[in-house]
């Protein structure tokens, strides 16, 4: 099931300073790709889950929430502080919505991009 961690994030009187620092053992995966997602309307994103590829996800400003299912358990995240990074693994079907007007969602991903790695099919709802 998706994870919380929580970055080392440092203030003082010039502001925050937030570190993703010795990410071979902070994340459980290497970073092969990144990416990020603004300027969101009230879609829906995401809507699948990955047959290899694990994700740290953080939105850097504003705040979204992350729905996911792995298939056993559903759970909402709401991400609303640049300290809180969320590890998605491959079993997690999830989609990012309710984007602030300002969100910028970052994802770190442990893969190139396939689009065969993709599983867009929804787990099935439990009676």
């Amino acid at each position: 099931m998706a994870y919380l961690i929580k970055l080392n994030n440092f203030t003082d009187s010039r502001g925050n300073l937030t570190v993703l620092d010795d990410v071979e053992k902070l994340l459980p995966f290497s970073i092969k790709r990144f990416f990020y997602i603004y300027k969101v309307d009230d879609s829906l994103r995401g809507g699948h889950r990955h047959r290899t590829t694990q994700q740290a996800v953080i939105c850097i400003n504003g705040s979204c929430v992350v729905t996911n299912n792995n298939g056993e358990e559903k759970e909402s995240f709401l991400l609303d502080d640049p300290s809180k990074c969320l590890i998605l693994e491959t079993k997690d079907w999830h989609q990012m919505h309710s984007f602030s007007s300002d969100a910028i969602l970052i994802v770190f991903a442990s893969t190139t991009f396939d689009a065969s790695d993709y599983i867009f099919e929804p787990y099935p709802d439990k009676a």
